[in-house]
């Protein structure tokens, strides 16, 4: 299988399926496509060509192209059912799906205010964006809220007990509590430092800080220096 995927630094929809494959052990051949909007780029020609949606992340399983994060976790855990990618217990399935929905769907203040940007340390517009943006800070304590009634339901270490689809999906969103300093409880805080010290996390926060591909419209609140 290939997987083909945007920058690191910045590419959270990226990030889901590539963690979780690469955690759990399903092989996969990366294909790292640089963003770059202009019409003929090398990324729009590469992506129309396996994909109409025009997007990353795409698995292309012996030609046959799966896009959009939730399509790629399902096929995935269906080829793969040993993997048990979702949790065991069809209530505990339930609620994963249905955090994963949410936060493929929803949560979109959050998620635009504080775009993935690995490299960076922007705390202070961090703070500046939550005293100005009430709907961030609404997506956010919604955040804290969810993970820790599922620390308080399933005793960690992750979202559901053991690693599970629902954590991948919400990777990139503790690369955003570390990168813009947002203000979590510490259960939060534990959680994203065991999520920051999967070897499959470490692999691809090194690489995204190898990069130094500054994309200026991935860049909201900085300039190239």
């Amino acid at each position: 299988m290939q997987l083909y995927i945007g920058n690191k630094n910045y590419s959270s929809w990226s990030l889901r399926p590539w963690l979780l494959m690469r955690h759990t052990g399903i092989p996969f051949e990366e294909v790292r496509l640089r963003f770059d909007r202009s019409p003929d780029s090398h990324f729009n020609r590469t992506i129309a060509a396996i994909s109409p949606a025009g997007r990353v992340p795409v698995l292309v399983d012996e030609g046959f192209a799966v896009w959009d994060t939730l399509a790629i976790a399902e096929y995935l855990a269906e080829k793969y059912p040993a993997k048990s990618l979702w949790p065991a217990a069809p209530l505990a399935r339930a609620r994963a799906r249905s955090l994963c929905a949410e936060m493929h769907s929803g949560l979109g203040a959050l998620r635009n205010a504080f775009g993935m940007n690995i490299e960076a340390s922007m705390g202070e517009i961090g703070r500046k964006v939550l005293a100005e943006q009430p709907e961030a800070a609404r997506d956010l304590a919604r955040i804290v809220d969810m993970w820790e009634r599922q620390f308080r339901e399933n005793g960690g270490p992750f979202l559901f007990g053991a690693f599970s689809i629902a954590d991948a999906f919400f990777a990139p969103v503790c690369t955003r509590i570390r990168t813009y300093e947002l203000p979590v409880s510490a259960p939060v805080a534990a959680y994203v430092e065991r999520t920051f010290a999967l070897p499959a996390m470490q692999a691809w926060v090194n690489d995204a800080l190898a990069e130094h591909d500054f994309i200026e419209f991935d860049e909201p609140y900085r300039t190239a220096r």
